[in-house]
């Protein structure tokens, strides 16, 4: 499984996520088992040819049409900041899920 977020910088264990639009790097993580097996750095998104099962977003404010088209599941913080806090609030599926139905 894979899970793309956008950081303030390239450092594994220093970087928080960020903004789309203000992003400094995308870290692409691969996990296994529960386990970050690894996380590579990426400065531009579409430097990464692999697939991308789902992308962790800071707020639904952010521009997520492009992952939207490309079937990627779109998941939102909620006060989650460094790689290992979102990991671990996704694996307890604390993360949401956005969703293109609007709520009345």
């Amino acid at each position: 499984m894979t899970i793309l977020i956008p950081t303030n910088s390239d450092n594994r264990h220093e970087c928080i996520i960020s903004s789309i639009e203000e992003n400094f790097s995308w870290a692409y993580l691969t996990l296994d088992d529960g386990q970050i097996i690894s996380c590579e750095f990426f400065e531009r998104k579409e430097d990464i040819i692999e697939w991308i099962d789902y992308v962790v977003v800071i707020n639904d404010k952010e521009y997520i049409w492009p992952f939207i088209d490309e079937n990627t599941k779109v998941l939102i913080v909620n006060n989650e900041k460094s790689i290992d806090e979102i990991v671990e609030s996704f694996l307890l599926e604390k993360l949401s899920l956005f969703s293109t139905i609007s709520k009345n």
